[in-house]
């Protein structure tokens, strides 16, 4: 059988959870079957990227709206798949190339859900008129797949919620996973280099530590952080891993909150930069608590890395987090009482705000508990969401729609 994933994101080219998600599965799906990538970006050359074919928007289309330019370097993307089995698209971005490959070639079409345009309003800052086209997109997508994959069962009462025509029967939960080999504490004979790593960055390894990692987008719930940070104790340390902001409003907000707090307290520590991921699980290992404040989160495949390093989460109690933290246990669940006009914005963000500092807190100045939650964390991660696990759904339900 010959797989084709359809993606924005691939090595090196990766900023968020989907390319991380679409990196991980094409290696253990490569165990199963032939696997092609077609990807953003242009050609890959380096060591490491047979089969993975990357493609520029046309030239013609490279100056105008970025959804424009997405549909054609999609319909470059549909030829492309010509002699696959299945095409498996991930993210709007690709949704439009598996759709129409799908029809070009008469092959089943599954579509992985990392997020919905219907639930992210605000992409209309960034992509102006093309959110329209994006979200067009998304829905015939997925309104014609012949399976749809849900990160979380909050994905998938989401996708029903929104797409009310789609057949519930084609919707399948299959959970995000993680690497676990990679994901864990540095072992004695990494210590110097994670000591360096932190020495760089500005990171003293004796403090209580708070620690972010995620896009500055609005469903991150970043602007809601900045404000609970100000009440906790000053010598705790944030550290705010965050970067890729998806438009100047939200980039220069959050410029302004960490600037403002960094001219109250010591110890604001900001990242901009994507650390590679020894460098990352360097900066997960000195911290006390990782948080994840989103307004909006299929799963947060952030929060299984995190606990793969050993961490407790507190994160909202939104989307599919609640399937990933187990609440007293692995971390805290943090209440959120959410609008529903797609926005995920708190009904009362005061009040959010303040339970976010009260559950960092109970972390924070329990420092046994949090280290019985980060074990309990670490056992959570390997029982459930190993990436063998989940290339064995995956590879059953395409099985199940090639005949």
């Amino acid at each position: 059988m010959r797989i084709d994933l359809l993606t924005r994101e691939f090595p090196p080219n990766i900023y968020g959870g989907a390319g991380v998600h679409v990196a991980e599965l094409s290696r253990v799906l490569r165990q199963h079957a032939e696997v092609r990538v077609h990807c953003f970006d242009g050609p890959r050359t380096a060591d490491g990227f047979d089969g993975v074919t990357g493609y520029f928007p046309p030239g013609e289309l490279r100056g105008a709206n970025p959804a424009l330019a997405t549909m054609g370097l999609d319909l470059q993307m549909a030829a492309g798949t010509a002699g696959a089995d299945i095409v498996h698209s991930h993210t709007w971005y690709a949704n439009f190339a598996g759709h129409v490959a799908s029809l070009l070639h008469g092959v089943p079409h599954v579509v992985s859900a990392h997020s919905l345009e219907p639930l992210r309003p605000w992409k209309a800052e960034q992509l102006g008129g093309g959110y329209a086209l994006s979200s067009w997109i998304e829905k015939t997508a997925y309104e014609s797949a012949d399976a749809i994959i849900a990160v979380s069962g909050g994905m998938r009462r989401d996708i029903l919620r929104s797409y009310p025509h789609v057949d519930p029967q084609r919707v399948q939960v299959i959970h995000n996973g993680i690497d676990v080999e990679s994901w864990q504490a540095p072992g004695a004979d990494g210590r110097d280099e994670a000591d360096a790593v932190l020495q760089r960055l500005g990171i003293d390894p004796t403090r209580r530590a708070v620690v972010f990692v995620g896009r500055i987008t609005r469903q991150k719930g970043l602007p809601y952080l900045l404000e609970a940070v100000k009440n906790l104790p000053t010598d705790v340390q944030i550290i705010l891993c965050a970067g890729a902001p998806d438009t100047p409003e939200i980039a220069a907000e959050v410029t302004g909150a960490v600037s403002r707090l960094s001219r109250q307290r010591t110890g604001v520590v900001w990242i901009e930069e994507m650390l590679p991921r020894r460098e990352l699980v360097a900066v997960l290992d000195a911290s006390t608590v990782f948080v994840c404040p989103s307004v909006y989160e299929p799963l947060g495949i952030v929060n299984l890395e995190a606990m793969a390093v050993g961490l407790p989460v507190v994160g909202s109690a939104t989307g599919g987090i609640p399937e990933v933290i187990v609440d007293g246990e692995t971390g805290y669940l943090v209440p959120l009482d959410q609008m529903e006009d797609g926005t995920g914005t708190p009904l009362d963000p005061a009040q959010f705000v303040t339970d976010l500092t009260a559950s960092l807190m109970r972390v924070l100045d329990a420092p046994e508990d949090a280290q019985r939650m980060g074990a309990a964390a670490r056992q959570r991660v390997e029982d459930h969401f190993s990436w063998e696990a989940i290339a064995d759904q995956t590879m059953d339900l395409y099985r199940s729609l090639v005949h």
